[in-house]
């Protein structure tokens, strides 16, 4: 059998619907909470030293900036994920929220 892969946003999505489900907060707001506001994929080709062209995928997401500049993490691998990304981006809308 297979073993499942790991995926950091439906990590965080499913500690947010246990949060969310704790405060009573209604449908519309959690969908809105749920998901990212904007989210930019970029493919960058890079010549390298042996002439080849490599393209290098990146990823910026943010969450939530009703409380303040979107923040996120900042991750070089090339095996990243925009899932990851995602659930980076909205880690730390919670980490802001809950300092303001």
């Amino acid at each position: 059998m297979a073993e499942k892969s790991f995926n950091a946003f439906r990590m965080a999505q499913a500690q947010f619907d246990a949060v969310a489900e704790r405060l009573g907060l209604d449908y519309a707001t959690r969908e809105l909470l749920r998901n990212c506001l904007r989210e930019y994929h970029f493919s960058i080709p890079v010549r390298m030293d042996d002439g080849t062209v490599k393209v290098f995928r990146g990823y910026r997401v943010q969450h939530n900036d009703s409380r303040g500049p979107a923040k996120g993490g900042i991750r070089f691998h090339p095996q990243e994920t925009a899932d990851t990304v995602r659930a980076l981006a909205m880690w730390m809308t919670w980490k802001c929220s809950v300092v303001d």
